[in-house]
């Protein structure tokens, strides 16, 4: 048995195309309750700590969680709040580089854990208010860290990608096939 600790459509869709047969299960964690921490470390004790969560619900299972945070600055920028909060964000990533993380943690049914941060550099386009408003008129910024989603509407924002594209969708696939090999 296959759970994926999430029940984020984007990160199912992406995970069928390696897998085809698997369950989704959301883990129940406070994000707030986690200590702050630089980016990489902190999308990846978030993704532990999700993973964690169904051990013991599911323990002969193979546990796949992940978590997928902008940074910006060395800051991260988690899902907006408001539509002022995603103007805030987008306006600020205009002309800019910033890095997506994802924290991978899997446990193997045979109780293997592994753990990896995957980062992606990201650079939008020198971005007008005009710009920023038609975008936020989609409401594709809702439910998405850094208020954009690359296969959405977010894409046209995006100038260049140095990494995995997949990650900035939320589950580097490449990187996760890999550690799912026995």
């Amino acid at each position: 048995m296959i759970i994926l600790a999430s029940y984020s459509p984007r990160r199912q869709a992406l995970l069928k195309r390696i897998i085809p047969a698997f369950e989704s299960h959301p883990a129940a964690v406070n994000e707030r309750a986690l200590p702050i921490l630089p980016p990489p470390e902190y999308v990846q004790s978030l993704a532990k700590a999700k993973g964690e969560s169904l051990v013991p619900s599911y323990p002969g299972a193979t546990i796949i969680a992940a978590d997928t945070m902008v940074a910006f600055q060395g800051k991260l920028l988690g899902k907006p709040h408001s539509r002022a909060e995603a103007k805030q964000m987008t306006t600020a990533l205009g002309g800019q580089t910033h890095q997506v993380y994802t924290g991978l943690w899997v446990r193997l049914d045979n109780g293997t854990i592994r753990q990896q941060v995957v980062a992606t550099d990201v650079t939008f386009w020198p971005l007008d208010e005009a710009e920023v408003e038609s975008y936020l008129q989609e409401d594709a910024y809702q439910d998405k860290a850094g208020a954009y989603g690359i296969q959405d509407a977010g894409a046209l924002l995006v100038k260049a990608i140095n990494g995995d594209f997949y990650n900035v969708m939320g589950l580097p696939i490449s990187t996760l096939y890999r550690m799912l090999l026995a």
